[in-house]
């Protein structure tokens, strides 16, 4: 469900168009892997370094580290062959497996990698290392993985810090599908080459990725259904404007002859359990609404039609979208209810398409909902926010423009067309686009002074711009327009971060919005960022799964999970190798 609240923060979970470059670089603190999952944590200036390299399958000619011996690959073995020291005959028969690894025999190689193993004195570590390795390599082409892991397992015992042998053997835990070893070894590998590596860092992305999907589709299945903060919730509906659903009690719900008889609106008041949801909607007793609704849709009520769609939106805000779509689906296909109605559950159903990463269906829904209600305004305006998600920003402008046309007061949309807007400018580097699209911001912030999203976009643009100090003034002003935001306090605090890397103030404000929203996942997931920055990797895992427990989707939970993981490997890596990155 995208909340209008959080445009921006709703992108962030299907990919990252609707994230500054900033934002994901800070909140992720390093190199950056795009995409709907994992972002490696480490390694701040490293993302701009980021080299390719090539395939690793070669074998090696000489231990690494360390001087060790070597006659060059491929040498012929030289008179004198008996006379030599058992490492020297060892090398000899490791430089032929060279040869014939070079000529595609990788059997003959593995033969020769043997010799070279057992001619080998059992102190020269680093050597006998090399020839582990390269039996593995041998192996590798033949994908006996099992082998490869094995022979990996020895190189690094006698080598600790073996890069080459760590990756091989994260390749071999890959294919034989042991994500946990492969994420613990890729790990090692990422610090060890200071995140200098895209092979390896790319590796680490997918992995985690797929762990993330697994736990969370296990997960998401047997959570606990949540209730968000009143905040949130009103936030959420406050995105809507046609949305019969949540005007005051009773407007436009009375029949025409309840409007005279107060004492028979009153009467169906206590008989309609649509009515009473509404009633306790008012009251911010939202706990009650899903089962008055059902009482309405169960009793085939006067309201059943808002009932379905009142508990469907329920459900969504719960995170359980497989119980909203039957209701959703019901309101759209009851033909003779209220247009609005139909269109208000499309947007919905769009959304929540839109989270389960199925961009046709959605499309597909918000394209209806145009087509059956032409001039209701928030169809364009949610059409829009999904648009900027899709990256297509042209068609994103078009509806903004379209949903400005019908309610030239909308505020909110006029401060996301400027975002779209800003967004095209900065990805196409154009620096009087950029100068445009910030002077649109000035605008809407001048025209609309109480829309405070208008204030929170326009920082994530000037956060962009290295504009820090704009930035957060524009902050001030959202909090004074909506104290009990918690959003907004952490980006705020992650402004502090970037800014005047002040962790202390950061992890206060960020606490704040803790304080003021408990509920408030955005917040525990970016303290756990910043708690693996500073080294405190179990009190980042323990923030990563207070905010796992909090998100609304499973694709959100997939990314915390990922999270998760990586700082978790870190502490494995951290025993095992007595590696560590850089903190703060």
């Amino acid at each position: 469900v995208m909340a209008a609240s959080k445009p921006v923060e709703a992108a962030g979970g299907g990919g990252t168009a609707g994230l500054s470059r900033w934002q994901l670089a800070l909140v992720l603190g390093g190199p950056i892997l795009l995409g709907a999952g994992a972002i490696y944590l480490w390694g701040r200036r490293a993302a701009r370094r980021a080299k390719g390299a090539s395939e690793r399958k070669t074998p090696e000619g000489r231990a690494s580290p360390g001087p060790g011996g070597d006659g060059g690959c491929g040498q012929p073995d030289g008179p004198g062959h008996e006379e030599m020291s058992p490492l020297g005959r060892a090398q000899a028969a490791k430089n032929k497996g060279n040869k014939y690894f070079k000529a595609g025999k990788y059997e003959q190689a593995i033969q020769c990698y043997t010799e070279a193993i057992s001619l080998c004195p059992p102190e020269k570590n680093l050597d006998l290392s090399t020839f582990y390795q390269n039996r593995a390599a041998a192996y590798e082409q033949l994908q006996k993985w099992i082998e490869v892991a094995q022979d990996c397992t020895k190189a690094v015992e006698l080598n600790p810090k073996y890069v080459k042998a760590l990756f091989r053997r994260a390749k071999a835990h890959e294919k034989l599908d042991n994500k946990k070893e492969c994420l613990e070894d890729v790990t090692a590998v990422c610090i060890l080459e200071a995140f200098q590596n895209q092979q390896s860092m790319l590796l680490a992305d997918k992995v985690l990725k797929l762990l993330g999907k697994e736990k969370a589709k296990e997960k998401y299945k047997n959570r606990e259904p949540l209730m968000p903060s009143p905040q949130f919730i009103k936030s959420y509906f406050s995105s809507f404007t046609d949305d019969i659903i949540s005007q005051p009690l009773l407007k436009g719900e009375k029949s025409d002859e309840d409007k005279d008889k107060e004492g028979e609106a009153s009467e169906v008041k206590e008989n309609s359990g649509y009515l009473r949801a509404k009633q306790y909607m008012e009251e911010e007793n939202y706990d009650k609404i899903i089962s008055e609704s059902t009482k309405e849709i169960e009793a085939k009520g006067k309201y059943m039609a808002e009932a379905l769609l009142l508990r469907a939106t329920f459900y969504l805000l719960i995170g359980n979208a497989s119980a909203a779509k039957p209701d959703l689906d019901q309101v759209i296909s009851m033909e003779d209810a209220n247009v609005k109605l139909r269109a208000n559950a499309l947007i919905k159903r769009g959304s929540m398409y839109m989270q389960q990463q199925q961009p046709v269906l959605s499309t597909q829904d918000f394209n209806m909902a145009a087509d059956i209600d032409p001039q209701n305004a928030d169809v364009y305006h949610h059409r829009g926010q999904l648009k900027i998600l899709l990256d297509q920003i042209e068609e994103a402008v078009e509806d903004f423009d379209e949903c400005i046309r019908l309610r030239p007061n909308s505020a909110l949309a006029q401060a996301q067309k400027c975002f779209a807007l800003y967004r095209q400018a900065y990805t196409g580097s154009n620096a009087l686009t950029v100068q445009a699209a910030m002077k649109g911001f000035e605008d809407v912030i001048k025209k609309f002074p109480k829309c405070a999203e208008g204030y929170a976009l326009y920082a994530q643009a000037l956060t962009d711009q290295q504009q820090f100090g704009k930035a957060d003034e524009m902050y001030d002003k959202c909090i004074d327009l909506e104290p009990d935001n918690a959003t907004t306090y952490v980006h705020k605090g992650l402004l502090q971060l970037q800014w005047k890397q002040d962790l202390d103030k950061g992890l206060e404000l960020i606490s704040k919005a803790i304080e003021i929203d408990n509920k408030c996942d955005f917040a525990y997931e970016t303290m756990g960022t910043i708690e693996v920055q500073r080294g405190n990797l179990d009190k980042a895992i323990e923030m990563f799964n207070k905010a796992i427990n909090l998100a609304k989707s499973e694709m959100e939970m997939a990314h915390l999970y990922s999270l998760c993981d990586a700082a978790y490997a870190q502490t494995e890596v951290a025993k095992k190798y007595g590696l560590k990155p850089p903190t703060l």
